[in-house]
């Protein structure tokens, strides 16, 4: 079991990670590649502390390359939902699941737009992973909305269990998309279904499908944690990066503005360090009891 599981392998989660480890616990970091990263993409940051002028390509590898010095273990993951065990949580990372005492939201920004029908038939015909629903669409009709060529691994597997799958970027340039896929570039408006889902809504016709997989390069926060508190697209947090759930704490940009580097390695710093106080005095109640 985890002592402290990161969602998030950006500048807060990072942060958390690397005083995580120094404070002796068994920590591990979930998230996307780095290049997905939104600073990743900052041709130029002068407003970091002693890295002035650096771009943000270079301060990502050096973030990242600090944390696995100190031993941080960093998996290239996509967390699908946290589900509360008592006094633990389990996650669900791409059907592989996983236990940790205290859970460190730093998931960044998430694109908060529902499709309509998204949110009725999550779990009847639609989906957040492929990994993880696809065999139960074997020989059947699909569609996958990516909003990035990250999703291009999860159209190309489900290619080799359906029958046929629609893929509709809401991107330009594709990467490396199997040649089975049919493109579409209509923008989707709208899941069809009674009890189940039945076809989806384009700009332009429409399809008759069995599932439609929706892969966002993070979960949406209302989606990954029941009963997380929110106000508006941030989660609500106190003054220690503490949420409304026992042992579950957030940093960086999911927090809400500013959205600057120096808050989010602040903010992760916070709230690995008040995880750390939670942990020992779980250990102590537990020693007490013994």
């Amino acid at each position: 079991m985890l002592d402290i599981a990161i969602i998030g392998a950006g500048p807060a989660g990072l942060s958390a990670a690397i005083t995580g480890v120094i404070r002796n616990k068994k920590v591990k970091v979930f998230g996307n590649p780095m290049s997905t990263s939104y600073i990743y993409k900052a041709e130029r940051v002068d407003n970091y502390i002693g890295m002035p002028g650096i771009t943000g390509h270079d301060m990502m590898e050096q973030f990242t390359n600090h944390a696995k010095e100190v031993g941080v273990e960093i998996q290239v993951a996509k967390v699908i939902e946290i589900f509360p065990m008592g006094q633990s949580y389990m996650l669900n990372v791409e059907n592989e699941f996983i236990e940790a005492k205290t859970v460190i939201l730093a998931n960044g920004i998430t694109k908060t737009a529902v499709l309509p029908g998204e949110n009725e038939f999550l779990g009847r015909g639609v989906s957040y992973c492929a990994t993880c629903d696809g065999p139960l669409y074997r020989g059947k009709a699909v569609a996958v909305i990516g909003d990035s060529a990250h999703a291009e691994e999860d159209a190309n597997y489900l290619a080799e269990v359906c029958d046929q799958v629609y893929y509709i970027p809401l991107y330009k340039e594709l990467e490396h998309l199997d040649e089975r896929i049919e493109v579409l570039r209509s923008r989707p408006k709208k899941i069809i279904g009674e009890n189940i889902v039945t076809g989806l809504e384009l700009a332009e016709g429409s399809l008759d499908i069995s599932g439609v997989f929706i892969i966002k390069e993070s979960i949406p926060t209302s989606k990954l944690l029941a009963g997380l508190e929110t106000e508006g697209a941030a989660i609500k947090v106190n003054r220690m990066m503490e949420t409304n759930l026992s042992g579950v704490y957030a940093a960086g940009d999911c927090t809400g503005k500013p959205f600057q580097v120096a808050k989010a390695v602040g903010e992760g710093s916070t709230a690995v360090l008040q995880a750390v106080s939670y942990l020992n005095a779980l250990n102590r109640m537990e020693k007490t009891q013994a």
